[in-house]
């Protein structure tokens, strides 16, 4: 049983931890009926990205100075539970109610944590934590910190996608509208036009790239990815080959607006197989001939979690 959650822990927090964390010292933990502050405060600060040290006795000290532990607690003690709950509260700066913000105490820390359903079941906050309890805590608040994360990012992309497409409407770029997809916010350019048999861009192509060029130069930190379309004619070959190369020219474009530098564009080519009308009409058909501009999300770890 054990292995398993070792397996699921270390998995889950591989996007957290720092190359200082092993999966040789989280089932050491696993076996640990008692954890100390020392050692859960090397790991607490690791995880909420505060500080980086193998030196327990060297984390502990940091977040002693900074009375993120019990007033009379020492390295090499049994932590406690409301200790334990202090320790995390402060390190990850997560707010509380009234009492806790005036006391910042382990007592009210360890009533936040119960409140917010990181302590679940019948605890006592004296009892001595084992180390799969410590872990269980740790994981449930990378959990919510996370999802925290991740409902904001999506807020921001969502008013992102607003935005460019207010723009969009006040320049009349016909055919073409940003989504939130799950990559980043997708500017589609619907029915998008080359002269015939070719990658070459329409003028009137080039005129609504130009446009959408203005609105990724505001964004200029986040990569793209520029994807191609078709709809179903020719073979999958040959589908494959042109959805790239349209993809490509639009890249190429952007480049030559010095919107992106080439390393800065990835570009795929994606044929029919991602339709998005029906192809038995025509309407559909100028619907899966598009390109895609994805303005990609920045990396979590680049975004920070607090």
């Amino acid at each position: 049983m054990k292995v398993v959650v070792l397996a699921v822990l270390f998995c889950f927090w591989a996007g957290f931890l720092t190359a200082q964390t092993t999966a040789v010292e989280i089932e050491t933990l696993l076996n640990t009926n008692a954890v100390t502050y020392a050692q859960a405060a090397r790991l607490v600060l690791e995880a909420s990205e505060v500080t980086v040290t193998a030196d327990t006795a060297e984390a502990f000290q940091y977040a002693a100075d900074r009375k993120w532990l019990p007033k009379k607690a020492s390295a090499n003690e049994t932590a406690r539970l409301d200790g334990i709950a202090l320790l995390v509260m402060r390190s990850f700066d997560i707010k509380g109610g009234l009492f806790y913000s005036l006391s910042r105490s382990p007592h009210y820390a360890y009533r936040e944590l119960v409140y917010k359903q990181i302590i679940l079941g019948r605890t006592d906050p004296a009892m001595a934590v084992s180390g799969d309890n410590f872990l269980y805590i740790l994981n449930r608040v990378l959990s919510i910190k996370e999802a925290e994360v991740h409902t904001q990012v999506l807020k921001e992309e969502e008013r992102l996608a607003k935005e460019i497409n207010e723009q969009l409407a006040a320049h009349h770029v016909a055919d073409t509208r940003a989504t939130v997809t799950s990559e980043g916010v997708t500017i589609s350019l619907s029915n998008i036009q080359f002269r015939a048999n070719s990658s070459e861009l329409l003028e009137s192509e080039m005129a609504k790239i130009r446009e959408i060029a203005g609105i990724l130069e505001n964004v200029s930190e986040r990569n793209l990815l520029i994807a191609g379309h078709t709809a179903m004619a020719g073979t999958w070959d040959e589908q494959q080959r042109t959805s790239r190369e349209r993809a490509q020219a639009v890249a190429n474009y952007l480049v030559s607006l010095g919107v992106r530098t080439t390393q800065e564009i990835t570009v795929q080519g994606y044929g029919a197989d991602r339709p998005v009308a029906g192809n038995d009409t025509e309407a559909g058909m100028a619907q899966n001939r598009r390109v895609e501009i994805t303005i990609l999300y920045i990396d979590s770890t680049e975004r920070g979690r607090r």
